[in-house]
């Protein structure tokens, strides 16, 4: 039985994602940082679904975290063998009007973690240091392509470095039986809109399809990305965002 690491994943599409991999047979890490009740209740549903998972509080963007996080889900579940790197942050500010401290979190959250995460990935699956492989998968966003909301540069930027990032991951460990890819949400409805007041009926409906998405609709390709189904999919990007 294969281990998923899904950061961010006691709500909203990362809640999703941790749930459909219980159904699908991975023992499953719940990440979290401040709200344990809700990485509980996602523990709970996947072991009312007869699944394994675990909920291990860590600030991804804390290389110390991190590290404790790689090492709990080594001794509870066994080496990660699918890294989901979900966690992330928004922000809505006018450029004028974002100060170091904002910028600096929201790059500490969505791409330091990133890399951190990453980084204790490979070391576990690389052969070079007596792994079988794996599979990674990055979550980025359509906001790195169109520029994002109002007030959004900053996040923008961070999920233009996730693109960038993936594509140089993937080609450094391919070779190593590391599968990179990365997923593009466009607009889902999740509590992280919250930022902008919620989502906005009029946006949603700009979608060429008509309508904003659905966490499960993100969390199904992540998980065929994850999957043996996807073996030769490498260095891919996935926009999952009704043709926006």
């Amino acid at each position: 039985m294969k281990t998923m690491l899904v950061t961010g994943g006691s709500r909203g599409i990362g809640a999703s994602i941790a749930k459909l991999a219980g159904r699908a047979g991975y023992k499953v890490a719940v990440n979290y940082v401040k709200n344990a009740q809700a990485a509980d209740e996602v523990v709970a549903a996947i072991r009312k679904d007869g699944g394994e998972a675990i909920a291990v509080r860590a600030d991804v963007g804390d290389e110390g975290d991190v590290r404790k996080m790689f090492a709990e889900v080594d001794a509870k579940l066994g080496k990660v063998d699918v890294l989901v790197n979900n966690a992330g942050v928004l922000a809505s500010r006018r450029v004028e009007d974002m100060d170091v401290a904002t910028v600096t979190d929201i790059f500490r959250a969505n791409v330091f973690s990133m890399f951190y995460c990453s980084r204790e990935a490979v070391r576990r699956m690389s052969p070079k240091h007596g792994g079988k492989g794996g599979a990674i998968v990055n979550m980025s966003s359509v906001a790195a392509r169109l520029g994002g909301l109002s007030g959004g540069s900053a996040y923008a930027a961070t999920k233009g470095a996730i693109d960038s990032f993936s594509l140089a991951l993937a080609k450094e460990v391919g070779a190593e039986k590391i599968r990179v890819n990365t997923v593009r949400p466009g607009l889902i409805e999740t509590e992280i809109h919250e930022v902008h007041g919620g989502m906005n009926e009029a946006l949603a409906k700009s979608v060429p399809l008509g309508r904003a998405g659905d966490p499960d609709e993100v969390a199904r390709v992540v998980l065929w990305l994850a999957s043996d189904d996807a073996s030769y999919v490498h260095a891919a990007v996935i926009d999952v965002a009704g043709g926006r």
